[in-house]
């Protein structure tokens, strides 16, 4: 049981780092490096060929998160019902999960839109210029914002998650064990 649990936290973290991470870079990295190319067709290009090549591997890193959520969670079945504040933590990190994996679904179907257009002039991976396509342009717009609320919710994951690990903690355990057997009056 232990080697079960040590592998979905394993899945669990390198996901979500891989998830966080890459999305960040990429935030940081590539959508304003992308400008640097030798005209605005191929600025559009270098950002969507970037995205393209992160996809699969982001869908993986996700995949790899949530199979070890899900362990998590079975291997902590006894804890989320007897432990103080295991439940209310497992919900928000549920939570947080959902607005991220939502936000992921919609950038990626934005990016489709940019991406079918291939070297789609623009003046960065999220800034338009005059001559990107209309369509296109309106997904950019709303890509500049969706570009950091993914990494912004996938951090704030890693917090919760943090915050959660020391809940497991023997001590914790039986502070929290007790809280719920013996409320305060």
């Amino acid at each position: 049981m232990a080697n079960m649990n040590t592998l979905s936290r394993s899945l669990h973290d390198v996901g979500l780092a891989t998830w966080f991470g890459g999305t960040l870079a990429n935030a940081v990295a590539l959508n304003p490096a992308s400008a640097e190319a030798k005209d605005p067709a191929s600025t559009g290009a270098v950002a969507n060929a970037g995205w393209d090549r992160w996809t699969p591997v982001n869908a993986a890193a996700i995949g790899a998160h949530l199979v070890g959520s899900l362990g998590q969670l079975a291997g902590n079945r006894e804890r989320l019902t007897i432990q103080k504040g295991v439940a209310s933590m497992a919900l928000a990190k549920t939570a947080l999960t959902g607005a991220a994996l939502g936000a992921t679904a919609y950038s990626r179907a934005l990016g489709r839109k940019v991406s079918r257009h291939g070297a789609v002039p623009a003046d960065s991976g999220t800034q338009p210029n005059t001559f990107t396509p209309e369509d296109a342009a309106a997904a950019q717009k709303k890509l500049q914002l969706l570009q950091w609320l993914v990494p912004a919710l996938t951090g704030a994951l890693v917090v919760v998650s943090s915050f959660a690990g020391e809940q497991q903690r023997p001590g914790q355990v039986k502070r929290g064990t007790a809280a719920r057997l013996l409320p305060a009056r």
